[in-house]
């Protein structure tokens, strides 16, 4: 029966054709949206926890009330003991401490002097401890522009763009002016080896990178760090799990009297990330359900005009002696393949927009120049396992709830006002 049904959507294309391409769109809209918007989500959470907040972030509580200001004074102290205890307590995380700091790059010329100055934030990471990850995580190899990346002591890469402002070229020498962690004035002068794109603008405009242990000395923060990242071993950030190892370590220091006793927070607990990543997710939700809702309607249409359109075949087929049960359980079973056809369709059409999106995606960069959060400027699709079957629900729902809402005709089809139309 399924066989012979297949022939006739194939044969008659005009019962098939409309619903179809409805579904096939439709689907394919549904797909790329919830790739797109997957995407998106995931490129600011992966953005953030790298560059910014990690998967769980350690601080000082003064520290973590006035971050912004980069309060290095208030930093963490005794950094090694810390570590230590982390790192034996919570094993599955691999853990980064970061240094932030401002200060001015000061370019000289021959005659020493200032040729070109300006502001800029220096971070500061682990970049010759292999066990730290640091250079893969940031991505650095592959966002080099010019240059290479530092393989010794006072060595320091730059955005792009900061280095080009400054008319800086790899291999010139650089000096760096700001404050100690004490307050002190301090200066320093680097080699700037290569220089990177981020592809975050917020960083691209001023940011500057040195080793971890430079800063430290530079900062007079010995066994110091302003804060210190926790990653999953599996790059994959778990908020169940993040929130549940943030719950057992605030708890160890929730009674201290140390005006500087260690917190931690989890990556949706900070920036306002957990409030805008569930409002993306409702939104999500949302999206598809008015779409269901949407296609229904439309379909529900088609289904109606194909009834009327088909009321002698239903008139015919009730003549012959097949009960009003059966054809609409057949109707069904139609509407079911129509809507596995153009779901199919709509899915195919909907992964291969998404891949396109995933390997070329769309630049923001010009409208996120005055982004005052870690936003990609390049945003991208996610294909994902997901999508092969998320359209399944539009594509086959709206159909069946379609059909099913337009075939009730059938049960009201009277079998005298049949045979007087039949033999018109």
């Amino acid at each position: 029966m399924i066989k012979f049904l297949i022939k006739g959507i194939l044969r008659d294309r005009s019962k098939s054709l409309i619903p179809v391409s409805v579904i096939t769109i439709g689907v394919s809209i549904t797909v790329l949206m919830s790739g797109f918007l997957s995407g998106i989500l995931s490129d600011v959470v992966d953005q953030s926890s790298k560059l910014d907040t990690g998967h769980v972030k350690v601080m000082t509580k003064p520290y973590a009330e006035n971050k912004d200001q980069l309060p290095n004074d208030l930093a963490i102290l005794d950094l090694t003991a810390l570590l230590d205890s982390l790192k034996s307590n919570y094993p599955e995380i691999n853990w980064a401490p970061r240094i932030k700091f401002g200060g001015f790059l000061d370019v000289a010329n021959d005659a020493g002097e200032t040729k070109n100055q300006g502001p800029g934030l220096g971070l500061a990471v682990s970049l010759f401890d292999k066990s730290a990850k640091e250079k893969s995580r940031l991505g650095l190899k592959k966002s080099l522009q010019r240059g290479r990346l530092p393989e010794k002591s006072r060595e320091i890469l730059l955005s792009d763009q900061f280095a080009k402002k400054l008319k800086l070229n790899p291999g010139e020498k650089v000096t760096y002016f700001g404050s100690s962690m004490e307050g002190s004035m301090v200066f320093e002068s680097f080699i700037m080896v290569g220089t990177v794109n981020f592809g975050v603008s917020l960083m691209d405009k001023g940011t500057f990178i040195i080793d971890f242990y430079d800063a430290q000395k530079l900062l007079d923060m010995q066994d110091g760090a302003g804060e210190l990242l926790g990653f999953f071993e599996n790059a994959i950030y778990n908020d169940i799990k993040a929130s549940e190892i943030t719950t057992n370590f605030n708890k160890e220091f929730d009674e201290s009297s140390d005006e500087f006793a260690p917190i931690m927070f989890t990556l949706k607990g900070q920036n306002d990330l957990g409030a805008s990543l569930d409002l993306a997710s409702s939104f999500m939700g949302a999206f598809v359900f008015i779409f269901i809702f949407a296609m229904s309607l439309v379909l529900w249409n088609t289904g109606l005009i194909g009834g009327l359109r088909r009321y002698k075949e239903f008139g015919i087929r009730l003549a012959l002696g097949e009960s009003k049960k059966t054809v609409y359980t057949l109707l069904m079973l139609e509407s079911i393949i129509i809507g596995a056809i153009g779901s199919i369709l709509g899915t195919i059409l909907g992964v291969l927009f998404c891949y396109y999106l995933q390997e070329v995606g769309i630049d923001i960069s010009q409208d996120t120049k005055n982004a005052s959060i870690v936003m990609p400027s390049i945003i991208r699709a996610h294909v994902t396992p997901s999508l092969l079957y998320v359209g399944f629900i539009p594509g086959l729902f709206s159909m069946v709830f379609g059909t099913a809402l337009a075939g009730r005709g059938i049960f009201k089809i009277k079998t005298a006002q049949l045979f007087k139309d039949l033999e018109v």
